[in-house]
């Protein structure tokens, strides 16, 4: 039997995706409690993306502390996201996946039978990963400015974010992130063996991850909605 290096063993592969995942996890948390601060008006959301950048000055250059929060994001991703398909790929080969057809079952509409995991974390990968490179390219490069470009962070949400169809599509992503978080928040602390119960449903993980999904996609839908909705302007 061919024994495979420990980096690629699929206990290392579950563990890196659950550390990868958690650090992202973080990193929402914080992101989310800045986006609120646009409730505070222009002057005060201003000043916080302006402090973000000259944190740790002068031990750090300015915006220091951002690029090193972006390489560890950007080496999370990577490691997210190899791990997943590596694990996703040994699974299907495992199951014996032929000619379209896995887990064969009669509950499937066509006979098979999809794991939440093999299909909606997937594709609601995909969705997330376009979904940043947009949010990146609009909010952060300035890139892309619907509604209007501007040097202030506080003017290029709102300009954004008054036009229906960018949050709709912000809405959209979010609720991708938010089904992928009920999973994975829920399989990280597993993986790192916090979980004790036999069954999900008897898991005092499974209220945490819904918790932690409904907190971070709410808290990060309620800025666009008030935006749109006329109650931040």
């Amino acid at each position: 039997m061919t024994r495979l290096p420990a980096q690629r063993s699929t206990v290392a592969l579950k563990f890196l995706m659950a550390v990868t995942g958690l650090i992202m996890v973080g990193y929402l948390l914080l992101h989310m409690y800045g986006n609120l601060k646009v409730f505070a008006g222009q002057e005060a959301f201003d000043d916080y993306s302006h402090h973000l950048r000259t944190l740790f000055q002068p031990y750090l250059p300015f915006g220091g502390l951002l690029w090193i929060i972006r390489v560890v994001l950007l080496l999370s991703i990577v490691g997210h996201a190899y791990a997943a398909v590596t694990l996703w790929r040994r699974n299907r080969k495992a199951a014996g996946f032929v000619g379209g057809k896995r887990y064969h079952s009669p509950r499937g509409s066509r006979g098979i039978q999809r794991s939440y995991a093999s299909f909606t974390l997937r594709w609601g990968g995909v969705v997330i990963v376009l979904f940043v490179i947009y949010h990146l390219l609009h909010l952060t490069g300035n890139q892309i400015h619907p509604g209007g470009a501007s040097d202030s962070p506080y003017e290029r949400v709102v300009n954004g974010f008054e036009i229906w169809w960018v949050v709709l599509s912000y809405t959209i992503a979010l609720l991708a992130v938010g089904l992928h978080l009920w999973h994975g928040v829920w399989s990280a602390l597993t993986t790192l063996g916090a979980n004790h119960s036999g069954t999900r449903v008897g898991s005092r993980l499974t209220p945490l991850s819904w918790i932690v999904a409904g907190v971070i996609t709410i808290g990060f839908l309620i800025p666009p909605w008030a935006i749109l909705l006329g109650i931040v302007d």
